[in-house]
């Protein structure tokens, strides 16, 4: 929920819930070091006095509602930073107490009675989790505004308060606790050894959970629905091993491991001739099988549960250190998402070594065939990934550049009309230009002269034209600029406009003169708004939404009343709504209907010959005289069959626009 309200604010990409996952492995940290200390206090009083009043003044954060004003990012740089402090102030108090809930409680559950079984407990807590993430977009989100949302879970918590609250209040009556000296016999405090194994499979665990969301980011689809789908795996991981031992079979997911960890790290050479549907499969696969080797080596070494706490809280810190390692270490000293590899040679390895701990040397050693097996395949898959990682190559990039945002990369092409320079964020291309002399200004992919932007810049006739554009990827549509033009583009990742610059000539050949504006066009065109400037565009082209996570504060009727006061009263709003996983055009037309203007959609085709990409745009104008001009009628293309939608800040759901 709370990334919900957030992700629009920071671009709307996978960075932002790589930084959300982040901030919940060190809040679970957190909440698990205090269930640690708490539980080792003597006085059983002190524990519900201290945790009662916790619970209370936690209350003060509710209603959960980031405040915008404060939080919205200014400039481009990473906001890593500031993601963290704001959910640290928004949600951090509540967050601590509930991670903290599951190791307290079973802690609370063991104190009568250590012989009691407090493990089924810990694999209820992450079903719960588990039932929670599927259930928020599928049920909740489609059907509630934020602010509802917001009030629903201020008093689920107010509910859950009270009855931790109730439980740690009978905790008065716990006369004494167990130890040895009254018949509890002492169980072994876990080795060294034995905490760094914990800390280690928990680490591989955090970054496979955080870079396969990278990998199927960059290489399938930036969906949050694919975000949600990878936590779920990684939740009902934990929820098999810890219900039972009989689900986490050594042998086959030592073998599935050692098969499907070469497979997943040479995925990205091998895609082209793979279909998304079947890549995405073996990633979420390698994620389940890999993920299942390190929770269920955990669930398999755990302690007495005289030791649960430092256990849990071991756990914790391990999930933590592959957080920061994914999001905050990796961007900054790798130029591609060599993480994933290490953490699919990490899990193997470390399976390998869990072998060792309960004897299997000794059986290999006696030529047992089926220990042999498994063990060379998690050692053939631990190597490979390793060595992949020394070997991986820029996938064949003549640049390319990794930041907070994602990786960019300049691919060298060529088609029927000569090379070309193609730039690539993913598997979505944000521009190419041909580097013969005679075609470097053809305006290209989906800025040809067939595309609903020429035909809408070509219809604009009047001199000195001032245009916004949203995004600037390759610098394509300066090559419409005329003499006397301004084009301005807003552009979040400070990279691209390297790379724009460095790579292609669209800005530096312009007939108009170009200026860059970095970070989130919203917010910027808002904060220029306020600072007067309003009518002075005479088109603005939002050209953001041919990924597939788009970012949707960009298409809220909120935003769309900026627009609005930023265009002249005959001025032209055209929105780039080609995307392989959603159908935008109803929330295109909700935008007209909402500002009451008129709408028409232009969709073209591929064609060679010129370098163009098929696309669809939407031009929204209240200038009737714009729409009427001859010639732009043929182009016009039908509607879909849905019905308008109206998006705003606290109601948007991708849902009603998925393409089936």
């Amino acid at each position: 929920m709370i990334g919900r309200y957030i992700l629009p604010w920071f671009g709307g990409g996978p960075a932002v819930w790589t930084i959300c996952l982040l901030f919940f492995q060190a809040c679970l940290l957190a909440g698990y070091a205090y269930a640690h200390w708490l539980g080792s206090l003597a006085n059983v009083r002190i524990q519900a006095g201290i945790h009662i009043g916790l619970l209370l003044g936690s209350l003060a954060f509710l209603p959960l509602r980031p405040n915008a004003a404060i939080w919205k990012p200014a400039s481009a740089v990473d906001p890593s930073g500031r993601i963290l402090l704001l959910l640290t102030m928004t949600v951090g108090g509540p967050y601590l107490l509930l991670s903290a809930t599951a190791p307290l409680l079973q802690r609370w559950f063991t104190m009568d009675n250590p012989e009691k079984s407090p493990w089924r407990l810990y694999a209820l807590s992450n079903f719960g989790s588990f039932l929670a993430l599927l259930s928020y977009p599928i049920v909740f989100e489609p059907l509630l505004r934020l602010p509802t949302q917001g009030a629903i879970w201020a008093v689920l918590y107010l509910v859950f308060a009270v009855f931790c609250g109730f439980t740690a209040w009978r905790l008065r009556y716990v006369k004494s606790r167990a130890t040895p000296e009254n018949g509890v016999e002492r169980a072994a405090r876990p080795t060294a050894g034995t905490v760094l194994f914990w800390l280690g499979l928990s680490a591989c665990g955090a970054m496979l959970l955080i870079a396969t969301t990278n990998q199927i980011s960059q290489d399938i689809a930036v969906s949050p629905f694919l975000w949600v789908v990878t936590l779920a795996i990684y939740l009902l991981t934990f929820v098999l091993a810890f219900e039972s031992d009989r689900f986490y079979r050594r042998t086959f997911f030592a073998i599935a491991a050692g098969l499907l960890a070469p497979i997943a790290c040479a995925l990205p050479s091998i895609s082209i001739g793979l279909s998304l549907g079947w890549q995405l499969v073996v990633y979420l696969i390698a994620l389940f099988v890999t993920c299942m080797i390190c929770q269920g080596e955990l669930a398999l070494s755990r302690p007495s549960s005289r030791y649960l706490t430092t256990f849990y809280l071991t756990i914790a810190a391990g999930g933590a250190m592959g957080g920061v390692f994914v999001a905050i270490i990796a961007p900054r000293i790798f130029t591609e998402f060599n993480e994933y590899q290490i953490g699919l040679g990490g899990a193997c390895l470390l399976g390998f070594v869990g072998w060792m701990r309960t004897g299997a040397l000794a059986q290999w050693t006696s030529r047992s065939f089926a220990v042999r097996l498994p063990l060379m395949a998690l050692l053939i898959g631990g190597v490979t990934a390793i060595t992949t990682t020394v070997t991986t190559s820029k996938q064949g990039a003549v640049a390319s550049a990794r930041n907070f945002y994602g990786i960019l990369r300049v691919m060298a092409r060529e088609d029927v009309n000569g090379p070309f320079r193609e730039l690539q964020h993913g598997r979505t291309r944000h521009g190419f230009e041909y580097l013969q002399t005679a075609r470097r200004d053809w305006p290209t992919s989906y800025y040809g002269p067939h595309s609903g932007i020429a035909i809408a810049l070509n219809a604009l006739d009047k001199a000195n034209r001032r245009i916004a554009v949203v995004g600037l990827g390759a610098g394509t549509l300066a090559a419409w600029g005329r003499h006397g033009d301004i084009f301005r583009f807003y552009e979040i990742n400070p990279d691209v406009e390297q790379i724009a610059r460095t790579w292609f000539s669209f800005l530096a050949d312009s007939k108009a003169r170009n200026e860059i504006v970095l970070g989130d066009a919203r917010v910027q065109l808002a904060r220029e708004l306020a600072a007067g400037h309003s009518e002075d565009f005479d088109l603005i082209a939002v050209d953001a939404f041919s990924g597939d996570s788009i970012p949707m504060h960009l298409l809220t009727a909120e935003c769309a009343d900026i627009y609005r006061r930023r265009l002249s009263p005959s001025g032209v709003l055209a929105l780039h709504i080609s995307n392989r996983a959603l159908d935008l055009d109803p929330v295109a037309r909700g935008m007209a209907r909402y500002l009451g203007w008129s709408a028409v959609e232009i969709n073209s085709r591929d064609d060679p010959a010129t370098g163009e990409s098929s696309s669809r745009w939407v031009l929204l104008t209240l200038n009737q005289d714009f729409l009427e001009k001859a010639g732009l009628a043929h182009h016009v293309s039908e509607w879909s069959k849905r019905a308008p939608i109206t998006w705003t800040d606290d109601f948007a759901s991708l849902w009603p626009v998925l393409k089936f």
